[in-house]
């Protein structure tokens, strides 16, 4: 049965439902699910190495700036899947603007919504919400040029945008927008999780929970004992090496820094998805993908028992 046969059975649309359902970390099983980044392209072959799932990105999946036709183009794509496609990132293109002087609501707003409403009919219910070119304060960190980034306005902005966005989606029960810190050296807004916490918590809605991504934890030296504070709201992971930023499992020596924390993750209970998610350039030569995905998965397989 593909994709789309089960997302049109009633009763299998039900079992979705329950397995991508916020009342569990979007869990299914009793495990942690693995996924990686990767275009839909490559889903067959993640299905053959053993993947749970597969995370696309917003605009190659939805298109929210395209019309119907092109929509329903990527809808029957994405419903004919052998993997369930069960998150997608990048959510802003940083075309918007929803912090500094220029900020304009609006139009991202509208095109946030369409996402979101587009993404809920192929039951994919979980959009990151890192998109640091829509949200990074503009300004000179050293005022030299120019302003320094007021940051404390930049996070009201960001609050209202979330909470305005929440509002126009408070229809799409299943829906969850999940906020993403993301290192210091790549945003000026939220870096921790104990910040996007506050966002959650301040925002109040059920639309809007937490990602956490271990690289970036890692990166910015931000403890796992976050995962335990914020594991009412979190619902989904990223990962990548530690020391490259690359596929996990490309430096076995460096693998035991995630250790702590998969290890937290266990102990909270946490069954949601873990995507492995490299930066520009990370799953190396295209002729090695199979090899690269095979051992991203093997590694992460090997952790999570």
């Amino acid at each position: 049965m593909n994709r789309r046969d089960f997302l049109f059975s009633t009763a299998a649309f039900a079992g979705l439902a329950g397995c991508m359902s916020s009342g569990k970390n979007g869990s299914r099983g009793g495990r942690m699910l693995i996924g990686a980044c990767r275009p839909n392209s490559d889903a067959a072959l993640m299905k053959s190495i053993g993947y749970d799932f597969i995370e696309g990105q917003v605009a190659a999946c939805f298109a929210p700036d395209k019309g119907e036709d092109d929509w329903k183009r990527l809808r029957d794509e994405i419903l004919a899947l052998p993997i369930p496609l069960r998150c997608c990132n990048s959510f802003l293109p940083a075309k918007f603007r929803i912090t500094g002087p220029n900020a304009d609501f609006e139009s991202a707003l509208r095109y946030a919504e369409t996402a979101l409403r587009r993404a809920a009919e192929v039951g994919v219910n979980f959009i990151v919400f890192g998109s640091n070119g829509a949200r990074t304060v503009p300004g000179d960190p050293l005022g030299l040029t120019g302003p320094k980034p007021d940051t404390e306005k930049g996070l009201v902005q960001f609050t209202d945008f979330c909470r305005l966005l929440c509002e126009r989606i408070r229809d799409l029960s299943d829906m969850e927008v999940l906020v993403e810190p993301l290192r210091p050296n790549g945003d000026n807004l939220i870096n921790f999780v104990w910040q996007a916490q506050q966002v959650c918590e301040e925002v109040n809605s059920p639309r809007l929970k937490l990602i956490a991504d271990l690289f970036h934890m890692m990166a910015g030296r931000e403890r796992p004992g976050s995962l335990v504070e914020a594991k009412d709201i979190l619902r989904h992971c990223h990962i990548a090496d530690w020391q490259t930023r690359h596929f996990v499992g490309e430096k076995p020596e460096t693998v035991f820094h995630m250790h702590p924390y998969f290890e937290t993750l266990k102990s909270i209970g946490f069954t949601g998805g873990v995507s492995c998610e490299p930066g520009k350039g990370g799953w190396g030569d295209p002729a090695d993908l199979a090899k690269n995905l095979e051992t991203t998965f093997k590694t992460l397989a090997e952790i999570l028992v």
